[in-house]
């Protein structure tokens, strides 16, 4: 009994031990930074041996402060659009992709309403009733507002919402500082992939993260890595988007088009994989 507690107790030593220098490789990484507009800085940095997590990774971060004269916009394609180019047509600053959708029919599987206009709803899976398990959180846009909400259980639950631009994802990373609760029987959650996330700090500022994956340059994250992530950097809201092909970020008049990430559709560790998407969330000027 005795060794048995021995062996556990060292255990948990070496994962805080473990967790505390990934936070600390994180925070005081060498970020390459840029201005992208008054209050609005673009971070990246390609996290090699050690790594990150144990891993490389490669991040990009826009960071939008309060103050910043930018405004929020969710943009739809009836037809899968490039992030870029639906970023363009509308004229935005930074953008990146948006929540989940189907690849053939190209319709959003979470509830987006954009303008007032509802133009998509939340798709059950085939062992739940009401919502897939990421459907229970929601960017929400206001005015020049950005805030993240905990949904309910029913299906059209976001129709008894006021708010005229609404988006619902997940699964719900961290509500009031704490980690929220989200299923662990899935490889969508426990596996490395690439991710998408927004993340709020208490001081109002925005972070939008992208983190590359499924290629040896960049391994991807877990859920659980990717929330640690987020409140490593000074978050107490988050929530996960679209991942995997999907995730992508433009920045307006930075190189490959504004791809700033390395989006992994094509499977290689450069700029040109973007996966055509249903819906994206965009920083306009204001």
């Amino acid at each position: 009994m005795k060794k048995l507690l021995f062996c556990i107790w060292f255990s948990l030593v070496c994962l805080a031990l473990a967790a505390q220098r990934d936070s600390v490789t994180l925070i005081s990484a060498p970020w390459q930074t840029d201005t992208v507009e008054q209050g609005v800085v673009l971070k990246r940095h390609h996290f090699v041996k050690p790594g990150l997590f144990g891993a490389q990774q490669n991040i990009c971060l826009l960071e939008i402060a309060p103050d910043a004269p930018v405004t929020f916009a969710f943009a739809y394609e009836p037809r899968r659009t490039v992030t870029s180019t639906m970023a363009m047509r509308h004229g935005a600053l930074a953008a990146i992709n948006g929540s989940f959708f189907d690849m053939d029919l190209h319709f959003p599987v979470c509830y987006l309403r954009i303008d007032s206009v509802e133009v998509g709803i939340n798709t059950p899976g085939a062992d739940s009733v009401h919502r897939k398990y990421y459907q229970y959180g929601a960017i929400v846009l206001e005015q020049d507002s950005l805030f993240i909400i905990k949904t309910d259980s029913a299906r059209l639950w976001e129709r008894t919402l006021p708010y005229p631009n609404i988006m619902t994802s997940g699964p719900l990373l961290l509500k009031e500082g704490q980690k929220e609760q989200y299923r662990t029987d899935r490889t969508f959650v426990t596996n490395r992939h690439p991710r998408t996330a927004v993340g709020i700090r208490p001081d109002g500022t925005i972070v939008l993260l992208t983190v590359d994956g499924r290629i040896k340059q960049s391994a991807g994250m877990s859920l659980d890595e990717l929330t640690r992530t987020l409140h490593w950097l000074g978050c107490t809201e988050a929530i996960n988007l679209d991942g995997g092909g999907s995730t992508t970020m433009y920045v307006r008049d930075f190189p490959y088009d504004g791809i700033v990430n390395c989006p992994v559709d094509n499977g290689r560790f450069d700029h040109k994989g973007e996966r055509a998407v249903s819906n994206i969330l965009m920083v306009m000027p204001r």
